[in-house]
């Protein structure tokens, strides 16, 4: 919805999930010298400052990254995440968080695109001031990305990541993901979509996973992570979740050891849990 602003809710577990997961995706495709798009379809901002007046309201971001932020039992997987949100608190005080644009940036090698879509007005002028500099690296698109995507697939290189994460206040966007995917395998069927989910206290939300179990791929990865037990008044956020289609090999191994570690870091209750599934053929 154009009244959704991600500032207020940056860096929370949501983001950490989302985010951490994102670099090792872009690190995976770094892997090979062979460049790549990287598209995001709701892009926001890019940049968040933790201090100001959306953050600041509800501090999110303390049962998120600010409960990783000091602790020196990271798991060595989840480094390159944190690395770059220290590289942009040089002096150890959380006061700037990166959204997924600039991390994905941040990882990108000289032949490689970033493609961006946001709606937002306020938000999209700002993502246009944070990549001003980038030259055509960087291109950033007014509007829809559910409808824009069509257009960018399938990307010249033949390899790209697709981040989906709409902000789902508008139910429509859990039938918008559904659709914009099946067009999406069709244009380029060897692409790796992410999903990205809230947890929720909507049917639609509880069913998203197995829907997208349904659209017919032969690989694909789920992680969740519920960090409270749903509130007994129905309101709330209590965990998220990433579909990944096409996910790297190394993807399943390297959760199994980090989500137990993400789960017991960020649980807010006895609620907390986590939940890893796979198909490989």
């Amino acid at each position: 919805m154009l009244s959704y602003r991600h500032g207020f809710h940056a860096g929370n577990h949501a983001d950490v999930l989302k985010h951490f997961l994102t670099v090792e995706l872009l690190q995976y495709l770094n892997r090979k010298d062979k460049p790549y798009w990287y598209i995001d379809t709701h892009a926001g901002a890019g940049v968040y400052a933790l201090d100001d007046a959306f953050a600041s309201k509800n501090a999110e971001y303390n049962t998120g990254i600010g409960r990783l932020w000091q602790r020196n039992d990271v798991p060595e997987a989840m480094t390159a995440y944190l690395d770059e949100i220290r590289a942009l608190n040089p002096d150890g005080q959380l006061r700037i968080y990166p959204g997924s644009p600039y991390l994905a940036f941040s990882l990108l090698r000289d032949a490689d695109r970033l493609r961006l879509f946001e709606m937002h007005s306020t938000e999209i002028e700002i993502l246009r001031d944070n990549f001003r500099s980038a030259g055509r690296r960087v291109m950033v698109y007014p509007g829809d990305g559910f409808t824009g995507l069509k257009a960018l697939l399938p990307p010249p290189p033949r390899r790209a990541i697709v981040l989906i994460d709409p902000s789902y206040e508008d139910k429509e966007d859990y039938t918008h993901v559904l659709d914009t995917l099946r067009d999406g395998l069709r244009r380029f069927a060897t692409g790796t979509y992410a999903v990205w989910y809230p947890q929720v206290q909507r049917r639609a939300s509880e069913r998203l996973p197995e829907q997208l179990k349904a659209l017919g791929v032969r690989q694909w990865l789920h992680a969740s992570l519920t960090v409270a037990a749903p509130r007994e008044d129905g309101f709330g956020l209590h965990g998220s979740g990433m579909f990944i289609i096409n996910p790297p090999w190394t993807l399943r191994p390297m959760l199994e050891t980090v989500m137990p570690w993400l789960c017991e870091a960020l649980a807010q209750d006895a609620g907390a849990s986590y939940q890893l599934e796979w198909q490989e053929e």
